[in-house]
């Protein structure tokens, strides 16, 4: 499953594009003709999202650190 589809997803808009394309080609979208659009917006939206924890990640190991180094703080007072 993907997220909503949208022209205003700045992210694999390409890849959107086509494969709506293709939909609209009649038929093709259910004899498998859409399958290779598809995988690749697949693979754009996973590597998106794959960015995003990964910057997630970070911001939060940075907030548990701060927040520790304040209870230290205050434990030491």
């Amino acid at each position: 499953m993907h997220p909503q589809l949208s022209d205003k997803r700045i992210v694999c808009k390409d890849f959107i594009k086509a494969l709506e394309e293709c939909h609209s080609r009649g038929l093709s979208r259910f004899t498998g003709a859409c399958n290779r659009h598809k995988d690749e917006l697949n693979h754009c939206l996973r590597s998106e999202r794959l960015k995003r924890s990964a910057l997630n990640r970070e911001v939060a190991k940075a907030r548990r650190a701060k927040a520790e180094e304040a209870l230290k703080k205050f434990h030491e007072e």
